[in-house]
């Protein structure tokens, strides 16, 4: 049996999971407090619960295909300011090298509070390359001598002529000094924020390759041969020569394996993804089957590293609940283990004996939270997983699930001085829970215009189902909690696929532009640990800011097999299709099938003021395991075979395209393969999009059948 292992390196425990590479089912898990203080650092503890893991699941070393971690690592240096002192070299000459050196003039970055990034900066003159080198070294002498131990190279329009920042930073590694060049971090356009993306790069790279170093030297000390791969901030995973060259890719990277999780081992198509721990919650977005991705944010300061969206809110299952005058007032943001307490809900019947309410104040400063009190001297907090499980939300097979009855017993003298039930002191803690977390959830909803009747909360993390259940109620909307949420961390390190992008600044990108990127992406993807013939490119023009960005996907090894199982029933996928636009089943039509994707619509009438009616087709594309794909409004859908392929999309342009006073308007087309979404929505001219055609479509047989979604750029709304 061959096997995938995730490991997610959390503040308080690393965990590890051991997963069937063929079914992609939960094979046994393993944990072991995070080694902070060892001299091997976290990379011991990777160690421990790897050799833990494979003895629990008798995993030998040649049983393991891919093995992966994430790591809070550079997160947690960045925030405690455990970072090295950079040294900006700045390159340039004349006007232009003056202004560089203005641009690139970052100052120190405060991280925290009180927490700085100390950067030194010196100028090279790049007028004579001759005496490039020269200049360099003594440069680089005096950064030294100011105690700056990791380096920057940075250079206005290294994006286009990347080569005097590569020959200084091959400089630097001759000397032993571990480098970044602007160019290598991003290719976008603008100085500033490409040299600060640098800084930030730089300061972690000497803890991150320390830790890097001992990490894959440990994996090859247990005879593993699979490389090791590690989690990005994007949700996918990069090789560990990746991580030595571009740390500031795993930060953030905790939040991002438990929505790689979700969105793999949940099948998640659009909603948001809570996990719920002792403190707080992290929540995120997956919409049409995608993770939602923006510009880190370090210390305030913008980056150009895209990240998952991950927005964090103090609430959490070991929350405890704020008091004035012995009633309720508020829920967290304090948890029960910052009080040094236990819960309520976890602890055995006759512990709870005569419960007294007191308050604690865990911190200076802090207002009061109650707590209990017994006659045998111990004490619990009152928790948000207490409320949960006395108001029934939490069910039996959940982690979360605990002892009702010493719940009860607990929260008896709280309630009592509120005038109410226990059942109803706990609702109104889930309520106040619900509106900090719910701020939150209305401005994923707003920010990228999500539909409540498509919309599930998906639950991971040990206290899911303190938090989950609860806020969908209130919100309306479908829930689950995932399978093994518990794990669901290591579960998404496990299942995460290779990921790499390609981000440039072109006006007007032409089809050459296009076609350039998509290999250039193609080729990182490729470098970070991907299959060649597994990788997938999604491009992305954003006219507004004239950039093109080229999104690779691919897998360590081909998966040639398909999950056990055959899929759901056609009378399955058609209800899945019409309860999810609110529709009987007889009134939704099947109008196009690949044989793994089926395409329903169903047509409907809308009323627009008194006397008006408007049509509109809701469209569903559903794969085979019952999960929506795509979801669009009064689409246009074409089934051909491939070898027709250039002829149907000639008339979608032409029937699809608006011709309005600012120009040509390109419909937005889809194309589905066997079970693939070819997207090429947000292209701006007929030869970009027939030429990415041209790339896609090369080798596929004449007769495969291929299915066309097309939508005007107006009606691209998600209906």
């Amino acid at each position: 049996m061959k096997v995938r292992i995730g490991i997610d390196v959390g503040g308080t425990f690393t965990d590890a999971v051991v997963i069937d590479n063929d079914t992609f089912e939960l094979i046994g898990s393993a944990k072991t407090p995070t080694t902070h203080e060892a001299k091997e650092g976290v990379a011991a503890g990777i160690i421990q619960v790897l050799h833990k893991a494979m003895e629990e699941c008798h995993v030998r070393p040649e049983d393991v295909m891919f093995i992966a971690h994430g790591t809070t690592q550079a997160t947690n240096a960045l925030l405690e300011g455990d970072v090295a002192k950079v040294g900006i070299l700045t390159l340039g000459s004349g006007i232009q090298g003056a202004k560089s050196k203005a641009d690139t003039n970052i100052g120190n970055i405060e991280l925290a509070p009180g927490k700085l990034l100390f950067t030194e900066n010196e100028y090279v003159n790049t007028g004579n390359s001759d005496s490039l080198k020269e200049n360099a070294s003594e440069a680089l002498k005096k950064l030294k001598e100011k105690g700056a131990v990791s380096m920057v190279v940075t250079e206005a329009f290294s994006v286009d002529d990347p080569t005097n920042e590569n020959a200084v930073v091959e400089l630097c590694n001759e000397q032993g000094l571990p480098a970044t060049a602007g160019n290598d971090v991003s290719k976008l356009y603008g100085l500033k924020v490409r040299t600060r993306t640098a800084v930030i790069n730089g300061s972690i790279l000497p803890k991150m390759l320390e830790v890097a170093n001992m990490t894959e030297d440990s994996i090859k000390n247990a005879d593993i041969k699979a490389p090791l791969m590690v989690m990005r901030c994007d949700g996918g995973v990069m090789t560990v020569d990746e991580v030595r060259s571009r740390p500031i890719l795993t930060i953030l990277s905790g939040p991002a394996a438990g929505v790689a999780g979700a969105l793999m081992y949940e099948k998640l198509t659009d909603g948001l993804f809570m996990e719920v721990g002792g403190t707080s919650t992290d929540i995120s977005c997956v919409k049409d089957g995608n993770v939602v991705v923006k510009y880190a944010e370090v210390g305030g300061h913008k980056t150009y590293v895209s990240s998952l969206d991950v927005r964090t809110v103090g609430i959490g299952g070991g929350s405890m609940i704020e008091i004035k005058d012995g009633k309720m007032v508020d829920v967290g943001p304090r948890s029960s283990h910052i009080a040094n307490l236990e819960y309520e809900v976890y602890t055995a019947t006759e512990d709870m004996v005569d419960p007294v309410l007191k308050e604690v104040h865990p911190k200076e400063g802090d207002p009061a939270y109650a707590y209990v009190e017994c006659s045998n001297g111990k004490k619990f907090a009152l928790t948000l997983s207490g409320a949960a499980n006395i108001a029934g939300y939490v069910k039996e097979d959940n982690y979360a699930y605990g002892n009702v009855e010493a719940a009860k017993k607990a929260w008896a003298p709280l309630a009592k001085n509120m005038g109410v039930s226990v059942e109803e002191a706990a609702k109104q803690a889930l309520h106040l829970s619900a509106k900090k977390n719910g701020k939150v959830v209305e401005s994923f909803i707003k920010d990228y215009g999500l539909d409540r009747k498509t919309l599930t909360f998906v639950g991971g993390g040990g206290g899911a189902a303190s938090v989950v259940p609860h806020i969908a109620e209130e919100f309306g909307v479908k829930y689950k909690i995932a399978r093994n949420a518990s794990v669901i961390s290591p579960i998404g390190v496990a299942l995460a696929m290779v990921r790499d992008m390609v981000e440039r600044t072109i006006q007007n990108p032409t089809e050459k532009d296009i076609l350039a990127l998509r290999y250039e992406a193609i080729q990182k993807a490729v470098k970070s640990g991907a299959n060649p013939d597994s990788v997938e490119v999604k491009i992305e023009v954003d006219t507004q800011q004239n950039k093109v960005r080229a999104i690779a996907i691919g897998t360590t090894e081909l998966r040639t097999k398909e999950l056990a199982g055959s899929g759901k029933s056609e009378e399955e996928l058609k209800e899945i299709a019409a309860k999810s636009v609110g529709a009987d089943t007889n009134d939704v039509e099947k109008v196009a099938d690949n044989g793994m994707m089926k395409v329903y619509i169903y047509h409907t009438v809308t009323k627009s003021f008194v006397f008006f009616k408007k049509k509109v087709d809701m469209l569903r594309l559903v794969d085979k395991d019952g999960v929506i794909r795509l979801q669009r409004k009064n689409a246009a859908v074409v089934e051909c075979q491939a070898g027709e392929w250039k002829a149907k999309v000639k008339y979608l342009l032409n029937e699809y395209t608006v011709h309005a006073d600012g120009g040509a308007e390109i419909p937005n087309i889809y194309i589905i393969l066997g079970k693939r979404i070819i997207d090429f929505a947000g292209m701006q001219s007929n030869e970009q999009i027939l030429s990415l055609c041209e790339v896609e479509l090369a080798n596929v047989p004449a007769d495969e059948k291929l299915i066309m979604i097309c939508t005007r750029t107006t009606e691209n709304a998600r209906g």
